[in-house]
């Protein structure tokens, strides 16, 4: 399979790739990869928040709950979508707000990275930096999250399925989406 390092022409004049998901889903770890792919910059939009706040999320949760959280993540995020060609991560809740979900459909290319809730709790488990898992089960919460969140994120015009596999088979499948959807 050759593989396409450069960005499709028509995707350099739609802006930036957002993927949305679930956490633990790999949307960071696969946005670095997919951004070196495409020889574009990658943005975490937590990373953003957390530096535009001078806290971790975890803390912002916290200190001042989750829809103060919700609103800053919601300007970062527009801060972010200034049109030029980039990789974003978003945080799981972000696409679930109407304003947010409406600007990065609007003025991006949305990807739904998605896996079965076997993998995302084996996943978060790997991080202590959850807020919506602090002493809750990960399966229950992510199972809950799911049947709430997925009819939302499947708004999303491309939808790639994350699998027990190196996440550079991901990435493979993005690359091939969006050259089908270009």
């Amino acid at each position: 399979m050759q593989r396409n390092s450069k960005i499709p022409e028509s995707q350099a004049r739609r802006g930036p790739i957002v993927l949305v998901g679930m956490m633990g889903v790999g949307k960071s770890t696969v946005g670095r990869r997919l951004a070196a792919r495409l020889g574009l910059s990658f943005v975490d939009a937590d990373e953003e928040i957390e530096k535009a706040a001078g806290m971790s999320v975890t803390e912002i949760f916290e200190r001042y709950g989750e829809s103060y959280f919700r609103d800053g993540e919601r300007r970062v995020i527009a801060r972010l979508m200034d049109g030029a060609p980039k990789v974003i991560a978003t945080g799981g809740g972000a696409f679930m707000q109407d304003e947010t979900r409406r600007l990065i459909l609007d003025a991006a290319t949305a990807i739904w990275l998605d896996a079965d809730i076997d993998i995302l709790v084996d996943r978060v488990g790997r991080r202590e930096s959850r807020p919506l898992l602090k002493n809750r089960d990960p399966r229950t919460v992510l199972t809950e999250l799911a049947a709430v969140r997925n009819p939302i994120y499947a708004l999303a015009p491309i939808h790639v399925k994350s699998i027990a596999a190196p996440h550079e088979v991901a990435v493979e499948s993005i690359m091939e989406q969006l050259t089908a959807w270009h």
